[in-house]
């Protein structure tokens, strides 16, 4: 596919608020649209910033299983349910250890583990 074509689809996509489809061509195209970014239209020159600077700020993407999860230890931090979030957090060790977690737990959790951690510290 032609450079033209996908900016055109880009662009087309994002009129009609197709963002997933825009984001898509976007991703798998994302060096030839930056050096012709000037033929895409507002909303999707704002869409390729936010993309560029998602990429810059390397968030780590998780999957559904990690997603469950991380909801499940914000369920059982909520109820104060330390059992399962003693049995959560330990068969999950990997996953509490990435950079970015604080920023998906609920305050409940935040507290919880940093209870957890003080008490296995000391």
């Amino acid at each position: 596919m032609e450079i033209q074509e996908i900016l055109k689809k880009i662009n087309q996509s994002v009129d009609n608020l197709d963002l997933v489809s825009a984001r898509r061509y976007i991703e798998k195209n994302i060096e030839q649209v930056s050096q012709n970014r000037h033929h895409l239209c507002k909303n999707a020159r704002d869409l390729l910033g936010f993309l560029q600077s998602d990429a810059a700020n390397a968030t780590s993407v998780y999957n559904r299983r990690e997603l469950h999860m991380i909801n499940t230890i914000n369920t059982y931090a909520t109820r104060f349910d330390v059992r399962g979030l003693r049995l959560s957090v330990k068969n999950n060790a990997d996953l509490l250890l990435k950079k970015d977690i604080r920023l998906y737990l609920n305050a409940d959790a935040k507290i919880l583990l940093e209870g957890m951690k003080a008490i296995q510290a000391g």
